[in-house]
């Protein structure tokens, strides 16, 4: 599962391939799909502080002492540069210890000569030293022999608390794939580090959480979200219901409507924009129902009966392909498509149900499925689209508003103006589009009335109650008392 391959239960080319790359010697954390909820792996500890100092003990014979101390800083300097962490190389006392050892050499886990096993690392409750095989060929910048710096910043994301990762395209992939002269880290494995020890910047852009691990409205406005920005009025913001929006593998965030697409930025619309979608994928129509980027680094696009996916902008075999083929259990003609960071699953709405798929599974969807989208308190049916963005959190759009969801307590969030906001004011940068509340109270909380405040006394105490204490003892699903009377919508 750590290879990222399909699981055909074949012994295929692609998977003999896999089995005789070298590859680090931390043992694969395996567990059920269900139960891992990233698609990076934690290990289950971290560093209680980010000065960290670590020490080479003991070199390769064949590169200077000076190259090696170059890479090896370089290398920890891969994770410094998205988190707050610092390295620094000591006599003294150290955190991470670096050895280049041969055979066995005294952790009873010996190295097996050139090939195989390239290294291992231990986590932080272990102590976090690694060891790499010295009868290995380092390399520095070179295509020849094994890359130190690129197995370096692998073993250290061990050390640091990272398990392997099962995309193939993260650094914390178990296989070592070669010398990589324009390497940077994936997204899967940022995402994991910064679960570990937050972000570089100070402002926090994912949900903020009190001492006790309760949510923290103060906060709402530290976290990054689009910022409006006033721009010239487009053709988005004339008619802001779109058809689909999705982030790219490379990060970048596009709206589909019709037969165009739109770039955005952190405040409005790309410059340059709309163009065809025609002409960034090749073979894709427009009015496009849903569009997610998987794990794998992939792109997948529905409309009516069929589904295409892409690798980039380039279409990834021969599409479309018939859902029915490629996602067993899920309809045709669907609303919205997502992957959910709660748990890593396909999620697929239509009117009022929707399914959740896991590739991993026998059948991947479970018969339970569909289920009703009020389960996802505060998102309305019929919905346009739904993503999640890069301040982790997850969006939902209809009709030219938006909905800001929690996956924490499960709800669209609770902050005033209340949701849905306008999606040409938040994301587009219309000058004219509405700061507050858009829509009516039928596609908002019936707690909430339009200035974003409780209904009256009673609502609020009432969502207080839910919130605090009753949410939490059932493991998200509320109990609402029977004699207890909702009061008249807003």
């Amino acid at each position: 599962m750590f290879a990222g391959l399909d699981v055909t239960g074949k012994l295929d080319t692609q998977t003999i391939e896999a089995m005789s790359l070298p590859r680090c010697g931390v043992k694969d954390k395996v567990g059920t799909g269900d139960n891992r909820s990233k698609r990076y792996a934690l290990q289950g500890s971290r560093w209680k502080v980010k000065d960290l100092k670590y020490r080479i003990t003991k070199y390769p014979t064949n590169l200077k002492r000076s190259a090696v101390d170059t890479t090896i800083q370089k290398a920890f300097n891969v994770w410094s540069e998205y988190t707050d962490l610092t390295f620094t190389p000591s006599t003294g006392h150290v955190h991470i210890d670096i050895r280049f050892e041969k055979g066995e050499h005294g952790d009873g886990d010996p190295f097996d000569g050139p090939g195989g096993t390239l290294a291992h690392a231990y986590f932080p409750v272990y102590g976090g030293d690694a060891h790499f095989d010295a009868s290995e060929r380092w390399t520095v910048d070179s295509y020849s022999g094994t890359n130190l710096f690129q197995v370096a910043a692998h073993e250290f994301g061990h050390s640091l608390g990272l398990s392997h990762s099962d995309v193939r395209e993260a650094l914390m992939a178990p296989f070592y794939r070669g010398y990589d002269p324009i390497f940077s880290l994936n997204e899967d494995d940022i995402y994991g580090i910064q679960a570990l020890y937050g972000k570089k910047t100070k402002k926090s852009s994912r949900p903020s959480y009190d001492q006790d691990g309760d949510y923290d409205e103060s906060k709402v406005n530290d976290r990054k979200e689009p910022a409006p920005k006033p721009s010239g009025d487009h053709d988005l913001c004339k008619n802001q219901k779109i058809d689909t929006i999705f982030t790219s593998a490379d990060g970048q965030t596009y709206v589909f409507k019709g037969d165009k697409y739109w770039r955005l930025t952190e405040d409005s619309i790309a410059p340059g924009y709309p163009k065809m979608i025609s002409s960034n994928w090749p073979g894709l129509p427009g009015d496009i129902d849903g569009a997610f980027t998987y794990k794998n680094g992939k792109t997948y696009f529905f409309k009516g009966s069929k589904y295409w996916r892409y690798k980039g902008s380039k279409m990834d075999g021969t599409y479309p392909k018939d859902i029915s083929e490629g996602f067993t259990g899920i309809p045709d003609n669907i609303d919205s498509a997502l992957v959910w960071s709660g748990n890593g699953k396909i999620y697929f709405f239509k009117g009022t149900k929707f399914w959740r798929f896991d590739p991993s599974a026998r059948p991947p969807v479970k018969n339970v499925y569909p289920k009703p989208i009020s389960n996802w308190e505060g998102v309305p049916d019929n919905l346009d689209a739904g993503f999640q963005w890069t301040n982790g959190y997850t969006y939902f759009f209809k009709d030219g508003g938006y909905y800001r969801f929690n996956d924490k307590n499960f709800a669209v969030d609770r902050s005033p103006p209340a949701f849905p906001r306008s999606i040409g004011h938040w994301w587009f940068g219309c000058k004219d589009a509405p700061e507050g509340t858009v829509g009516t109270s039928e596609s908002r909380d019936w707690l909430i009335n339009e200035e974003g405040e409780y209904a009256d006394d009673a609502s609020k105490i009432y969502h207080e109650t839910v919130y605090r204490f009753v949410w939490p003892m059932f493991n998200g699903h509320a109990y609402i008392p029977e004699n207890y009377r909702r009061p008249p919508r807003q």
